[in-house]
């Protein structure tokens, strides 16, 4: 083969290999009962190719604790006294927005042990930016304010807003260092005028709990505030226990 083939041959690969698909993704899963794992998209096997988690270990009874924070509507103190008592490990993925009213519980996540994590500054579908630099304002923005708040760099990990993601947009998240963390559980609990009842709440967590779960969790739920102490004693009784996203993206 001609040298001049060859290194096209060679740009092509390389091209390819770089080439990711813009294509749109809504994060889902299958619940399971019964303790198994749900199932996700088969079409999304490009994952952790990207860095990007969901779910531990299935045969380690182990939770990973996470909270979106979109803002602050009066329950995060209780939460972050409930994490303290129980010695409970907990990420929260945090907006621009926290930081207008609430440093101080940003402070306190932080000097208290818990992963302060990236939900981007302006929460928008980050599924419909296709410019790195774009993409990378938004994570690069909110660290700033982070790093204002505590003087620190927010730990490198990422949750994409409504669960709204491209395969281009997990590769660009790693380009920036990023492990993107998704989760295997999560229910109806962001609507403040219609909280689900504190019954119905802990019937729904227990009854989808499993090995390796990475729990997500609204904040601004009055119902989770609630129930906290009540659903990691139940964990507990089950012989789970509680890591960090440093130990869930540390696992193979």
């Amino acid at each position: 083969m001609c040298f001049f083939c060859v290194c096209l041959a060679l740009t092509s690969a390389v091209f390819a290999e770089s080439e990711a698909s813009t294509e749109k993704h809504d994060w889902y899963f299958k619940p399971c009962e019964n303790e198994k794992q749900p199932s996700i998209d088969p079409k999304v096997d490009f994952l952790r190719k990207y860095d990007a988690f969901y779910a531990g270990k299935p045969d380690e009874k182990v939770i990973y604790l996470t909270f979106d924070v979109g803002y602050d509507n009066g329950y995060l103190e209780s939460i972050l006294d409930t994490l303290k008592k129980e010695n409970v490990p907990a990420a929260f993925f945090v907006t621009g927005a926290v930081f207008k009213n609430s440093t101080d519980a940003i402070r306190r996540m932080a000097n208290e042990g818990h992963l302060v994590c990236n939900h981007t500054d302006k929460h928008p579908d980050m599924s419909k930016i296709t410019d790195k630099a774009q993409f990378a304002a938004e994570l690069d923005s909110l660290n700033e304010k982070y790093k204002e708040a505590t003087g620190c760099d927010m730990p490198k990990f990422y949750r994409p807003p409504m669960g709204c993601y491209s395969e281009q947009s997990l590769k660009f998240a790693k380009e920036l260092g990023y492990k993107t963390v998704f989760w295997s559980f999560a229910y109806v609990d962001w609507y403040n005028d219609k909280q689900p009842a504190p019954q119905e709440a802990i019937k729904k967590i227990m009854s989808r709990t499993h090995p390796g779960m990475v729990a997500l969790l609204h904040s601004t739920s009055k119902t989770n505030a609630e129930i906290l102490p009540q659903i990691i004693a139940m964990w507990r009784e089950r012989g789970y226990s509680f890591a960090t996203l440093n130990e869930l993206c540390a696992t193979d």
